[in-house]
This record gives structure tokens, sequence and C-alpha cells, in this order.
């Protein structure tokens, strides 16, 4: 974060200073980040205390102090250095819209029902060729994350980068009240949260609030919609910024021609934009990545980014963040696809089709692929229908194995694969992730590709990790 004195903290979000040392809080200056994890301190630090489910932080408030945070912002005294505040939520917010103000670094801004966190570490990459960047690490992408990484950034920040997550209609209209982009990117309407909004059309007026929230083109503004999403496109209508089409379409402004898989599974195609065109190979596994380069292309093309400088860095782009396809070769020469970290409808068929396409080569020497599939989340009414019809996809796509793991949802993928046609040791359902670990330790063999993935409440990445790792027999971490 730029140096702050404590008094200024304190006068940004309206709170008052306890047991701060000195004659004067202006005499005490935030220089670190931002931190709402004790072990995340670091000297100059400003401590968030936030009373979660789990733990209270203003537990952890002198812990945090011991390990070199000049402040705790808190909701009442703690015995060390504080600011303290109605609600800590509502000052990290003021106090990141304040400092991006002070900032002038230009803010990008992205929403989706999937992808977000791919194509925010793509969009990152491409950008900070050309100048200093932040954007979140993983997904801090709610009302806390999309704050403590606006709070990164520095004096010399050009660009920041945000991914913003909504499980609300009016969610988005408040992180881009905190943190108003100029450039806002709408990736997708899928069914992520369709339990909450109720339909899809929904899920479009909650997204579209980030084009809502831009200045007009006369100032600066740029919405980036996929031109393949109609619910996408129709937001268009939504903004007076000026409108940036992406995707596969012919009226696409940037977008991918003669799309095609290498043996491996990754994306090549030619990039054309309205400067030129150029060749790039992906070095990310599945096709369904070339909706998320062309998407951080369209951004870094309005930022000033060349064709071949777009395509070189795509070209050299990698995986920012962890368990979102993580492909690992063992050395007995199984391969491990590790995407547990989250999962909608959308994204598995994506998943499913890219371990199809990994698993090309690995067939025809008698390798196998394995979808290792757990629940998919906040789906309401349509739960029963997406798990069955993703069970059936994989049979379509002639998975070799399916490995559905947990309960009753988990029941349906294996119900979907049976009556697509899915008979014996085709499809199985276990009861957690223990039972697929001992599962697949029995059976893999040389060539073979397993997919782990489903949504973050049932922690798959224990199987990814203890297939991995090697841990002993009988253990998964985290059970």
């Amino acid at each position: 974060m730029i140096a702050l004195s404590l008094a200024e903290v304190a006068a940004i979000v309206g709170g008052q200073a306890h047991d701060i040392p000195g004659p004067e809080s202006g005499d005490v200056m935030v220089t670190g980040p931002v931190v709402h994890d004790s072990r995340d301190v670091r000297e100059g630090s400003l401590f968030a205390a936030f009373a979660g489910e789990r733990a209270d932080g203003h537990d952890f408030a002198r812990q945090a102090v011991e390990k070199g945070a000049v402040a705790v912002l808190a909701t009442r005294p703690v015995g060390v250095p504080s600011i303290v505040v109605k609600d800590v939520v509502e000052a990290l917010g003021a106090l990141a819209k304040a400092v991006v103000e002070r900032l002038g670094a230009t803010v990008v801004a992205l929403t989706g029902s999937a992808g977000k966190t791919s194509t925010k570490d793509l969009i990152a990459q491409l950008l900070r060729t050309k100048a200093p960047t932040i954007w979140p690490e993983g997904n801090l992408n709610n009302e806390i994350g999309a704050p403590i990484t606006a709070l990164r950034a520095q004096a010399d920040t050009r660009y920041l980068v945000l991914e913003m997550g909504a499980r609300y209609i009016g969610d988005i209209r408040y992180l881009t009240g905190l943190v108003p982009p100029r450039v806002g990117l709408v990736l997708n309407v899928g069914s992520a949260h369709i339990g909450e909004f109720g339909s899809k059309e929904n899920i479009a007026i909650a997204k579209g609030e980030m084009v809502e929230s831009l200045p007009p083109a006369d100032e600066g503004g740029i919405a980036v919609l996929n031109a393949d999403d109609p619910l996408v496109r129709a937001m268009a209508s939504r903004t007076t910024a000026r409108v940036v089409l992406f995707g596969e379409s012919d009226e696409a402004d940037v977008r991918a021609e003669n799309v095609r898989l290498t043996a491996a599974g990754q994306a090549s195609f030619l990039l054309r934009t309205p400067s030129g065109c150029s060749d790039v190979t992906l070095r990310l596994y599945g096709e369904h990545h070339v909706s998320n380069a062309l998407a951080a292309a369209a951004v870094a093309h309005e930022l000033g980014l060349s064709v071949d400088e777009i395509a070189g860095a795509l070209s050299t782009a990698g995986t920012l963040s962890r368990w979102r396809m993580e492909v690992t070769e063992r050395s007995d020469g199984v391969t491990i696809v590790n995407d547990a970290y989250n999962a909608n409808p959308e994204s598995v068929r994506a998943a499913l089709r890219a371990l199809v396409a990994m698993g090309g080569a690995a067939r025809a020497e008698g390798g196998r692929t394995w979808a290792v599939l757990g629940p998919m989340a906040e789906l309401g009414d349509d739960a029963l229908t997406e798990h069955d019809a993703i069970g059936r996809l994989a049979v379509r796509l002639n998975v070799s194995k399916l490995v559905a793991v947990g309960g009753r949802e988990a029941s349906w993928l294996r119900l979907g694969a049976y009556n697509e046609g899915s008979w014996g040791e085709e499809s199985v359902h276990v009861s957690d992730a223990q039972a697929a670990v001992d599962l697949l330790r029995s059976e893999l063999r040389p060539g073979d590709v397993v997919l782990v993935k489903a949504s973050r409440s049932a922690a798959l990445e224990r199987v990814a990790l203890a297939l991995l790792d090697g841990a002993a027999e009988g253990e998964v971490a985290g059970r």
C-alpha cells in the first residue's frame, strides 16, 4: 500500500485511534500491505480483524502486532495499537477507494460465470510486460478480497487488475463503487450460483452491473464483451462506454481463427486484432482457454500492446493460481490434472473436453482417461439435471473411467453415466476422497491421465495431492 499515517487511515475510514504509541497517530506510518490473515503480516502492515464463522481476527491482534503490524483495524479496542470502526468490511472498502483515487492507476475489472481467475492471470501476465501491475492472488473477488488486492498497489502501479464475483444482484455494483474500473470485461453468463440467482437472466443482470459502472466512451470507458455469448453481447446496450467484442464470431474485434489443439491438448490459433495478426500457441490446457486468451488480448490491445507483444506473452503465459488445470506427470508416466479449485457445469464440461484431448496420445499407447468428479454446488433446482448431464457427457466423450466422489450429487453423476450406457467398471461411485485415492492407487497404470474436479466445498484437491505426493496408504491430508 502507499504509505499512510494512522491518522490518515483513521480519517479515511471514520475510525478512532486506540493505544497508539507516541504523542500522535500521525507519527506512525503504515508502509506494508493490508492483510486479514495474521500469518501474512509483514513489517509495517495494517491487520484487518474480521470475526468469521471459525475464528475471530480480534483474537490474533496482539500476535499480528508482535509480527510487525503497526496497528489493527478492529471493531473494538484490542489492547494493542488499533483503529476502531463500526464495520471492518466497510472501512476496508473506504480505504481501498481512497488509495486507488490517489494512485490514478488504470483499473481493469472482470467478471463472468467461469474462467475469471484464469483470465485475470492472463491479463496480468500481458500487462506486466509493459508496466508495474497488481492483480489478485488466487480468486480474491469479493467485498474483502477486492479491496485487499487494491490496497497492494504501490505509488508506481500503473495497472490494477481486479476479479469481481457475485452471489447476488448488487454485489458487482458494490465492488465497482469501491474501485471504479475504466476497463470492464464480462466473460460469460453460465450456471454458477444459479441456485441463488434463479435464472441465467438474473445472472446476466448481476454481471452486467460491470459495464453499467464504466465511464462513457469520451472519458475513456471500455466495455470488453464476449461476442459468442448472446447474454453478454446484449450488455452493450447497458453502457455508454466504447464496446469491444472478442470471440470466434466474425463480428468480434479480437478473434481467433484456425483454432486447433496440439497432441498435448494445448490450443493454437491465429490471433486477429484491428491492428494485425499473429500466431499463438498456449501453454494452458484445453480449448476453453481460447476464449480466456481472447478476452485478455482484447484488454491488452485496448491498453496499447501490439499484436506481436500480445501473442508472445500469451504463448509464454502459465497458470498463476493453484489447482486450476495444474498438469503434472509422475515419474511412472501417470499424468494428474488438478482442476479441483472449483466447478460449475460449464467449467466441468470444458475440463472433460480438455481431458479427452490430453488423453488422445495416451490412448494410442494403451493409456486411459479418468474423470474424478465431485459435486457442483449452488445449482438449486437444477442440481439433479446438471449432474446427470455431466455423467452423460463423460460417456459421450468416451472418457475411459468416471469416478464420482461424495454423496447425493455424486450418485447423480454416476446415474447419468449409467443411463447413457456406461456399465460395469466404466463408472463408479465412491463415498469420499480417501476411497477415491484407494481406488486410483490400485488401478492407475503408466500413460493414464487423471482429471480431478469439484466445487470448492468438496476439497477434492486432496485426491490429486495424495496421488502426487505419495502420501502413506490410508492418509489423505485434511480429511
